[in-house]
């Protein structure tokens, strides 16, 4: 999947956790940033070999996700947001372009809150800034979601890299609680964000369109896409393709000519 002349997979010590991350082509940096229950390859695996062509692509798998270990405190989008900056700081990289896919989306929100000199340009993909974005029979699932719930597709993934299943359903439990503890972000934080943005989503994403275009509205530089399919379609999301195969690689060349134009 990857040109192996110009990957890198290695591991870093960042505020407490071993943080796992992959470093793929050449160019300007691009962080990418999974969705919650998720590893980099079930987010994007289908996207990295092609923006590995223009983009020096650095992928990282998030506090108790995949290979990345765990600490003792509850997931929280602002420590993963402090996470992805510190590992940015190491690899001596002052500013990237971000792509924050789902729970990562929000991730990416909050770190072009906290570290606005980090991000050149941002794209927020399938994620949502206050609950009412979203349907509420999302929300009362997610209160009552146990293990079983999870898509065998995403336990499968994890124990591809980590064949620990005490670590996997710690995962689930990390992601739930931080969904079931949601808080929103105020529109003036969504005003607060500098850098230019592109939010996208799916025409039936988790997310309501409506509730996207709001985010584009309040964001002063921002772009807005809605492109056909579920949450992540347009990426190749794992858990989103149909008949093992992707389809909508035009979604690559939409986020090209965002991160490359002026």
């Amino acid at each position: 999947m990857q040109n192996t002349s110009s990957f890198k997979s290695a591991y870093a010590d960042v505020n407490g956790i071993k943080m796992y991350y992959e470093i793929h082509g050449a160019g300007f940096p691009l962080v990418l940033i999974h969705g919650g229950g998720s590893t980099i390859q079930t987010s994007f695996r289908n996207i990295i070999p092609l923006l590995a062509k223009t983009h020096q692509v650095i992928a990282v798998e998030l506090q108790a996700h995949g290979r990345t270990s765990d600490r003792d405190a509850p997931e929280t989008f602002e420590q993963d947001a402090a996470d992805v900056a510190e590992l940015l700081r190491q690899l001596n990289i002052p500013t990237a372009d971000i792509l924050g896919f789902s729970n990562g989306g929000q991730t990416a929100m909050q770190l072009a809150m906290n570290r606005p000199e980090k991000i050149r340009k941002l794209i927020i993909a399938s994620a949502f800034y206050k609950k009412e974005g979203v349907p509420v029979p999302f929300w009362q699932a997610m209160d009552k979601a146990t293990f079983a719930d999870m898509p065998q597709v995403y336990k499968d993934e994890f124990l591809k890299v980590n064949n620990d299943p005490t670590a996997l359903l710690n995962m689930f439990n990390r992601d739930a609680q931080r969904m079931r503890t949601f808080k929103d972000w105020n529109d003036s934080d969504l005003r607060s964000i500098k850098a230019k943005t592109l939010v996208i989503a799916g025409d039936r994403d988790v997310a309501l369109n409506v509730h996207s275009a709001v985010m584009a509205g309040l964001i002063p530089n921002c772009q807005l896409a809605i492109l056909p399919g579920g949450h992540g379609t347009y990426l190749g999301e794992i858990a989103m393709l149909v008949n093992g195969e992707w389809t909508q690689r035009y979604a690559v060349e939409l986020i090209e000519q965002f991160l490359l134009g002026n």
